[in-house]
């Protein structure tokens, strides 16, 4: 799975500002505000608050994973953020998160998404090496290389 061409350097934050899980979401989504691939900003917000609500994205292993297809959404994107400090997003583990991967989907385009959210979760959640090269990464371009080592 190759998901690089979908984490664009202007989508990349390299250390939030935001404590609070909710926060944190908003202040990765501010990134695509007037972006094309989004129809109705503050709808799709919600969207993905919403779907949080419903079951933790906090995959375990410092990771989370929000996420919403939605009627707001006309093309798939990802939106990548760290805390080196920790985000508590009630993750499957107890632990803070560090490494957020967002994504917004069309409704229709479950195929896309559901191979993004597995590929994510398998290569990177479990290789406590390429998290921490994330971790430490300097720039925008490196998360995108260290991402690109890890695709098939």
């Amino acid at each position: 799975m190759v998901i690089s061409p979908h984490l664009k350097k202007e989508r990349i934050i390299l250390e939030l500002k935001s404590k609070q899980r909710d926060d944190a979401m908003k202040e990765m989504l501010e990134v695509m505000k007037g972006s094309p691939e989004i129809t109705d900003f503050d709808g799709f917000v919600n969207d993905v608050i919403e779907r949080e609500n419903l079951h933790t994205t906090g995959v375990g292993d410092g990771i989370a994973l929000p996420h919403s297809r939605s009627r707001n959404v006309k093309e798939f994107f990802l939106i990548f953020a760290r805390s080196k400090e920790g985000i508590d997003f009630k993750a499957i583990d107890g632990k803070p998160v560090y490494l957020i991967f967002l994504m917004g989907a069309p409704q229709e385009a479950l195929d896309v998404y559901l191979k993004v959210l597995a590929h994510i979760n398998r290569f990177i959640g479990r290789n406590e090496e390429l998290k921490k090269k994330l971790l430490e990464a300097e720039t925008e371009e490196e998360i995108i290389e260290i991402i690109k080592s890890k695709e098939l």
